[in-house]
């Protein structure tokens, strides 16, 4: 459970950023270029819906504008691109159904998806911790570069939630169940492998970033082909961790064949059965989870793999709204950032009792507005 301290640890008061709502997000237009740069650094970038409101906004005129013609979007201080969203916050709105806990889940997909659709080339500069908020800040984009100090992951079945933030469009197409094994388990890309796996499309040194962007900037096209031209010329020089294999290559045989289930429940008997070292320990690991998340969230795999981006977003949306309206979150979130005791209590507490009631509710239309995004 410590692995998604991190990922959660962050609140969007401005007194404990140290930083002002007015400086939460920075950005700048240079010539026909700009970059977004998140500048809440003592509290790992954490996204909150001020950050999101100026962005969607300032992205959406750039694209009326016609003003810019390509974006580079990255995190202050050197340690995170976006560490996650401020989840204690939704969840004291969703307690009393605040209207925080339908509007942030909504703006930030909204974002989200912008980040997809824009019709400027746009350039997410993943250095160091990237997780739930900061995934869905970039991983829609068609360039994101990864460095030695990026750390990926997607911990949400260890808090009571789901791997959201378009999870379930971008994990299934991942190679073979890496993206089930990842969803499931919280399992932890760094460096290098964060680029192998294909969570991102190049891997440069963090000391030639600030060249990186010049060279982004000073581009006299934003061509598709020019902008690749810049980022494979940086990829290909960089020899960090270059022989250094795989961390998951040992074990993707296993991961493709014991992770490949029609039902949660099968997954864990492949594990059983398998009965090996590393499934003992896989078992070891998916024991801590919330089972309600889990069942959600192999339900997502499997249907987010036939959808569009929209689509998903829509259905991950209802998803947070029975979140919300349910137990695990809250007590997730009271085990990690409040009593901080590690031990959850889950209701309930074996996969087996997640009926397919509750599994078919969680994926229900709502009662109220929906997600709406162009298809």
């Amino acid at each position: 459970m410590a692995r998604v301290q991190q990922h959660l640890t962050a609140s969007t008061n401005a007194a404990d950023s140290g930083v002002s709502l007015e400086d939460d997000v920075i950005m700048k237009q240079v010539g026909d270029k700009a970059v977004i740069m998140m500048n809440r650094p003592k509290v790992l970038n954490a996204l909150s819906i001020s950050m999101i409101r100026k962005m969607t906004r300032q992205l959406k005129q750039w694209e009326a504008e016609s003003s810019v013609k390509l974006v580079i979007v990255k995190g202050a201080g050197g340690k995170s691109f976006c560490c996650g969203g401020d989840l204690r916050e939704v969840t004291d709105a969703g307690r009393t159904l605040g209207p925080l806990s339908r509007q942030y889940f909504f703006e930030e997909y909204t974002l989200d998806y912008l980040t997809s659709s824009v019709r400027y080339p746009y350039i997410a500069l993943i250095d160091g911790i990237t997780m739930g908020a900061g995934v869905g800040l970039s991983v829609h984009s068609p360039y994101r570069v990864a460095t030695e100090r990026t750390l990926f992951a997607m911990p949400e079945t260890a808090i009571g939630l789901f791997p959201d933030v378009g999870g379930g469009y971008f994990l299934p197409r991942l190679s073979g169940k890496v993206g089930m094994y990842l969803s499931l388990t919280g399992f932890r890309l760094r460096g290098r492998d964060v680029q192998r796996a294909g969570v991102a499309t190049h891997f440069v040194s963090s000391t030639e970033l600030p060249n990186l962007e010049r060279d982004l900037l000073n581009l006299s096209s934003s061509k598709p082909a020019d902008i690749d031209a810049v980022l494979q010329s940086y990829h290909n020089k960089c020899t960090l961790d270059r022989e250094k294999p795989f961390v998951l290559q040992p074990h993707v045989e296993k991961i493709n064949t014991l992770f490949d289930g029609t039902t949660l429940e099968q997954i864990f008997d492949n594990l059983r059965q398998d009965n090996s070292d590393w499934s003992r320990a896989q078992l070891e690991v998916l024991s801590k989870m919330s089972p309600t998340s889990m069942k959600v969230t192999h339900r997502q795999m499997l249907e987010g793999a036939h959808l569009t981006l929209a689509q998903d977003l829509k259905m991950e949306y209802r998803l947070t709204q029975r979140f919300v309206r349910d137990k695990d979150l809250y007590e997730g979130v009271r085990s990690v950032l409040v009593d901080k005791d590690q031990n959850p209590r889950w209701d309930p507490p074996r996969i087996e009792e997640v009926t397919s009631e509750k599994l078919d509710w969680y994926f229900s239309p709502l009662d109220y507005e929906e997600l709406i995004l162009p298809e």
